[in-house]
Formats: C-alpha cells, structure tokens, sequence
C-alpha cells in the first residue's frame, strides 16, 4: 500500500492543476481536465460502473456492492491552490531520520514545524520550495483510488465517487454536480490536515465585493470636483475591527477579511471575505458591512458606491440532524477500528461536503495525513496516508 500510495501522489501531483479564481467556466484551467480524464481511465481500470464525466469535469462513478451495507460516497477535489507560487510541483520523497529537510531552496526545519519530528523513521513527501505541495487534495485521491484497488478483496457496500474541480475558489465544481449521480446514504470528504482531525464544522462564510465609481479630475482643476475612489475604498477598508482579521483570530473566532483592491482614478473595487462559525456572528457581519458601506457614500454622494453580499458556503454542524448523524457515528467507529484518536476541529474554512451538507446530503471531513496547505512548506507523511485509506476501506465495507 505505501509504494502505491507515494506512486500515485508523485503521479498526480505531477499534473498541474491550478485553479484560476478570474476565469468566468467550470473548470478554471485545462489541467483539471488532465486529471480528470486520468481518473476516468484508472477508474474504468479498476471496474468502476456509471462513470460519468459531465461539461464542468465533474467526475461521478459507482462501485457496485458486493455485500450487504449502506451505500458510502466519497468526494475530493482535483484543483490546487493558487497562492502566487510555481504552478509545477516537483515533490520529493524523504526517508526521514529526523532533523531540518532541505528542501533545494531553503530547508523545512524543526524549529518552525516542530510536529515534523513526529514522523521519524517515516517517509515525508515534501516540495522543493517552489510550489505548495497539492495534498490538498491530491492525498486524497491517492488515498481513495488506492482503497479502490482493494475494493475486491472485501465484501462491500456500494462505493459512490464524485471528484469536482474548482473547491479552492468558492466550491465551484460542486455547486454545479448534479447531485441525482451523487446521492449516497453517507458521505465523507477527505480535505482537511494530520492523523485524527475530524470536522463536521466550519465556517459560514461568503464575500462582499464593493464597486466604487469616483469622479476624476487633473490636480491643477481638481478642488471640489475630484471625488478619489481609491480613499474611499481606503476608509470602508479602514472602518472594521484590525483585531478581527485572519492573523489575529482562531478557533471559533469569526472575521472579515480586506482581501483584494484595485483601482484606478476614476474607480475602485474592493473585495470583503466574510468567515464565521455562528450563522448569527456572520448575519452580524455582513450587516455591519452593509452599513459601513451606506455611511461612507453617505459621506460622498457624488460617488457612486454599490455593494454586493454573497453567500459561499454554511457552517457542516448547522446540517446534522438526529437522523443523519449517523454518517459520522459511523466515521467515529471506523477511527477507533483502525486505532486512530478522532481530534474535531472547528475548521477554520469549508470543504465540498459544506455545500453538499446545505443540499440534504450532510458530509463531514476527515484527515489525509498532509500538514500546512497552500504553503512551500507542506508536507505529507506516507504512514498517515495509509491511515486514512484503511478507515475510507472500514467505512465501505463495515456492515
């Protein structure tokens, strides 16, 4: 299992699969395509039934039973995130003995990432401090296409996969699935960090994008006519909380994030991300924002100031009920039947299972094994992998 797993990770990480959050279509870029196709084949290798590959790239299939048990469906994603960095990775493979990993271009040391002297005597796959990593998600799919392979060896209940493109920006691909080829009585996604993380909640969160028109004028004319759409985008900027941004909160803790501007002299935009766990904390917030938008055009009528609120994605814990809760009892178990501590976390981001839970179908996460996504410093421990494609193998094939 672990030559097969580093073999397909090295395979798909390979594949570069950036989405592109300026592009209008789903899929964002060609090489979510590439990866795609690749998993339609190998699927079809393995005996996947119904493969179905729609005009946005989403990928559904099916693993009939053969044996009794509900029905289990997997999703994961196959875009990486685009945070300014090299969009090919070259991963590495470390047989680690302990001590800093160089990387080629500056090393991955104990001292920043203590958490990486819990894998001596593992393997590391890391990258080589061009590029994130892309175990999210590719450690994922490794994960689940190398329990897929093993599907034959089990009695099993029927296996549903969904892979859709475009997660990182705003869970694109899977808002536009078509959820009658997805429709499992459980399902899980596999998009969150180390061994025992378990999430069945996250953020609600959405953004505020603030289109400003200014009216512009030359300096030596410009006394009572020039209105600067960039201050203004400055002073709605600068009238929320600076202690209530992403640096400065954890946990449960909500925030609003000045995330984007751009402008020129005669107009300015201004994107807002809004983050809250609490669906009322995050009502707040945009409401806040709603009315530090209406005082400062207020302030400047000659301006033109229009705001727009959109909501992303809502909270997984807000969609659980008695009944269907039963999909994480079920995870639970199959933490404690391969010997793994569950550690839930309040994620502090949403995954495709966020969107999917607010469609009927709740879907918790659970660990690949990866640490610090979207960083140069990411790394996946392989003895992790193999955890979490034993408890996708338990959760298919437990009565």
């Amino acid at each position: 299992m672990r030559e097969e797993l580093i073999e397909r990770f090295m395979r798909y990480s390979a594949i570069e699969s950036q989405s592109n959050a300026k592009a209008t279509e789903v899929p964002s870029s060609s090489g979510q395509w590439e990866m795609i196709r690749l998993l339609e084949a190998e699927l079809a290798e393995l005996g996947a039934k119904r493969i179905h590959v729609d005009e946005h790239a989403c990928l559904t299939a099916v693993f009939p039973a053969t044996g009794t048990g509900p029905s289990v469906g997997f999703c994961a994603h196959v875009d990486t995130a685009d945070v300014g960095l090299s969009p090919r990775v070259n991963a590495q493979v470390h047989d680690y003995a302990g001590g800093d990993i160089d990387l080629g271009r500056g090393p991955l040391s104990v001292a920043d990432f203590p958490e990486l002297e819990r894998y001596v005597g593992d393997t590391v796959i890391t990258t080589d401090g061009t590029s994130v990593l892309g175990a999210d998600d590719k450690a994922a799919i490794a994960e689940l296409m190398t329990a897929f392979g093993r599907l034959g060896d089990f009695p099993h209940g029927e296996v549903q996969i969904a892979f859709v493109p475009d997660e990182e920006i705003g869970l694109r691909g899977a808002k536009v699935l078509d959820m009658s080829r997805f429709n499992p009585d459980f399902a899980y996604t596999l998009d969150c960090g180390p061994i025992g993380e378990v999430v069945w909640e996250t953020f609600n969160a959405g953004y505020a994008r603030i289109e400003i028109d200014g009216v512009a004028a030359h300096p030596m004319s410009a006394k009572g006519v020039l209105v600067n759409p960039l201050l203004i985008a400055i002073d709605i900027a600068n009238s929320f909380n600076r202690a209530e941004t992403p640096e400065n909160t954890e946990g449960r803790e909500g925030y609003i994030w000045v995330q984007e501007m751009d402008a020129v002299q005669s107009h300015a935009s201004l994107t807002l991300n809004i983050r809250d766990h609490s669906r009322q904390g995050y009502e707040e917030k945009k409401s806040r924002i709603a009315a530090v938008v209406d005082e400062i055009a207020r302030r400047e009528p000659r301006a033109r100031v229009e705001l727009v609120l959109e909501d992303t994605y809502a909270n997984i814990a807000d969609s659980m009920t008695e009944e269907n809760r039963a999909g994480l009892t079920r995870l639970l178990e199959a933490f404690e039947y391969v010997g793994v501590e569950p550690k839930p976390t309040p994620m502090r981001g949403g995954t495709d299972g966020s969107y999917f839970s607010t469609q009927g179908l709740f879907t918790p996460n659970f660990f690949t094994g990866a640490h610090n996504f979207h960083s140069f410093h990411e790394f996946l421990p392989v003895g992790s992998m193999e955890l979490a494609t034993r408890i996708i193998l338990r959760l298919v094939t437990a009565a």
